[in-house]
């Protein structure tokens, strides 16, 4: 998408008109997200700032493409860094008693990492038979057994609980095959 490359581009260059239009066009939602999710407006103005600086060194790192809208992929990689943030905040004491130290290089470098790893499953996940597709993305949402039979019209839960085995089989073998994914394993 041609729209993607000249956002990335304008975060690479730090082309100020753009950057300001990607800021009208998304902050509201990432705003309403964080708040929604028991943050503030200042929370979700660095979540958003992280983002940015996020795309824009794994841009300069490696020129990937996106393959959903430019809007769609800077709320996802905001909601992760959210997400991340919430989590740290539960687990800031380390088992000796000691508070770990972070600091905001690593966490750029582990959220882009993740984000990788993130995209680099929904790539696999394309590969797999349509059916797989929607068995899996219902399995992932934790929909029930009974419920997935039900939608797809399956005889029972039991048939469900096979075909989700064996398409996350089929789902590992693609993911394991890719070279890539060692380098994604590393952390």
């Amino acid at each position: 998408m041609k729209e993607n490359n000249i956002y990335l581009n304008a975060l690479l260059t730090s082309d100020s008109n753009i950057i300001k239009e990607i800021y009208q066009k998304n902050f509201i939602n990432v705003e309403r997200f964080v708040i929604q999710n028991k943050g503030q407006k200042s929370d979700a103005q660095d979540i958003f700032q992280k983002a940015l600086m996020q795309l824009t060194v794994r841009y300069h790192k490696e020129k990937f493409e996106i393959k959903t809208s430019f809007e769609a992929y800077l709320f996802t990689v905001c909601k992760n860094l959210w997400r991340r943030e919430l989590n740290k905040s539960k687990k800031e004491v380390t088992i000796d008693g000691l508070v770990e130290l972070r600091t905001e290089e690593r966490d750029i470098a582990l959220s882009s990492l993740e984000q990788e790893r993130w995209d680099f499953f929904q790539e696999k996940l394309e590969l797999v038979s349509e059916n797989c597709k929607e068995i899996l993305k219902r399995f992932f949402k934790r929909i029930a057994y009974k419920d997935i039979a039900i939608e797809l019209d399956y005889n029972d839960e039991r048939v469900v609980r096979q075909r989700v085995f064996k398409c996350k089989a089929k789902l590992t073998e693609i993911i394991q095959k890719d070279l890539r994914f060692k380098e994604l394993q590393v952390i």
